[in-house]
Formats: C-alpha cells, sequence, structure tokens
C-alpha cells in the first residue's frame, strides 16, 4: 500500500546514536561517580558501557530501553540513590544531549512534508526529552505526533503508541511506515500491521534488523529513494 505516513524512532534514527548517546553516558558517568574510579567503573557495568572504547555494548538495555529502565539499571550500582532522583537525573540530561542528526533534518522532512506525508516520532526517552531534542534540531513543528515511553501509550515493544499515531493523524496502520534502528522500533510496526524499515545509525546490524523489516537502510536520508522504488 502506498505509504501516506512516517514514524520515526528518535535515538539511532533521526539523531545517530554513537556520536549522541555514547558521548552523553560518559559524561553522565563522570557526573554520578565524582571522581571516584571503582564506582564509575560499577556503573559502567550496570549500563553495559565500555569505559574503555566509550561505547555501549549493543546489548546493553539503556540503548532501547525507557528513561525509567536506565535509571534502575544504574541504581544497581547506586543503592543509596533512589530510582525516581536517577529518573529525574537522567530525563533532566537527557535534555542536554549533544545531538548528531543522522542527516540534516531541516530540508529532509521538509521534503517529506512536500509529499504531504503525515509524520510523528515514538520514542521510548521521555516526551520531554523528545521535545527538547527536536527544538534544538530545530524540527519540532515539523511532526503531527510527538509521543515517549511517558504520554500515556506504552512503550515499545507494543504496538499502541504506534496506532495512536495512526489514529491521530487519520491514517490506516498499513499507509504507514514505522522507522527505527533498533528490533523494538520494528517488532512494534510489525505488531502494529504497519510497513517497517530499519536503519543502521543505531547499534544493530543488518542482520539483526532484517527479519523484522521490509528493508535495511543506511539512514534515514535513503527514505525517499525507498518511496520511489515499486515495492513488492
Amino acid at each position: 500500500m502506498q505509504v501516506k505516513a512516517v514514524l520515526f524512532d528518535k535515538d539511532g534514527t533521526l539523531f545517530d546514536f554513537r556520536a549522541t548517546w555514547d558521548v552523553w553516558a560518559a559524561g553522565v558517568i563522570a557526573d554520578l561517580s565524582q571522581g571516584d574510579a571503582a564506582l564509575a567503573g560499577r556503573i559502567a557495568d550496570a549500563a553495559v558501557y565500555d569505559l574503555g572504547t566509550g561505547r555501549f555494548h549493543p546489548g546493553s538495555p539503556i540503548i532501547a530501553g525507557t528513561n525509567r529502565e536506565a535509571a534502575e539499571c544504574i541504581a544497581q550500582a547506586l543503592p543509596g540513590r533512589a530510582v525516581e532522583e536517577l529518573e529525574l537525573f537522567l530525563m533532566t540530561r537527557a535534555a542536554e544531549a549533544p545531538l548528531a542528526p543522522a542527516v540534516p533534518l531541516v530540508p529532509f522532512l521538509a521534503g517529506l512534508s512536500a509529499r504531504g506525508m503525515a509524520l510523528g516520532v515514538m520514542t521510548n526517552d521521555t516526551e520531554h526529552g523528545a521535545r527538547a531534542h527536536l527544538t534544538a534540531a530545530g524540527v519540532l513543528e515539523r511532526f503531527d505526533f510527538i509521543a515517549g515511553f511517558d504520554s500515556g501509550y506504552g512503550a515499545k515493544p507494543d504496538p499502541e503508541p504506534l496506532l495512536a499515531f495512526a489514529q491521530a493523524t487519520g491514517v490506516a496502520p498499513e499507509a504507514v511506515v514505522m522507522v527505527g534502528d533498533s528490533t523494538h522500533d520494528l517488532i512494534a510496526g510489525r505488531r502494529a500491521g504497519m510497513q517497517t524499515l530499519g536503519v543502521l545509525t543505531g547499534t544493530a546490524g543488518t542482520a539483526e534488523l532484517h527479519p523484522y523489516a521490509d528493508a535495511v537502510l543506511p539512514d534515514i536520508g535513503h527514505i525517499p529513494g525507498w518511496l520511489d522504488t515499486p515495492q513488492g
């Protein structure tokens, strides 16, 4: 079916994961450990983050998890800190993350809008973080729908937040393409009855994404070409 709407994941999709969140995590660990190298190591282990390389391991639950799940991971290394306190700390720090757009977003999104596409963002980050990042990138107004895990629709891989986008835009799920860098994104898309595109600007490779994707692209900049190619 012809695509009439595109729903994007945020981290690893609109923004390159490694260039944004690996750098952010190093600063968070440094702030929480306050110069205590042993504590920094424990926090990194809990986050499944390699301090030596400055990178999340692909299996880190923080990569596709919610802000709450990230706080629960880090709390394992900080038994004296409440999960709720860490959750607020991470939300505040995430809103200030050093953004690295996967492609120049302003012209890219303008091009999709010119095709008559409805556009949305559904992230397992907070809605506050999503709006802060999209505002900083100068593209907030390009989206018809923005939701985080805390927006009342649930979190991926559940399909409910994706179906909320379809309902909000009046587009049938089968005419929506869900674009993401993780299996959480693509499984949610399949469960919602949507078309799915994987992108390689996160931590997952083609082999991991391919079983759940109609196509795997290097980055979102290749979406117009995919749209122009007859499918099936």
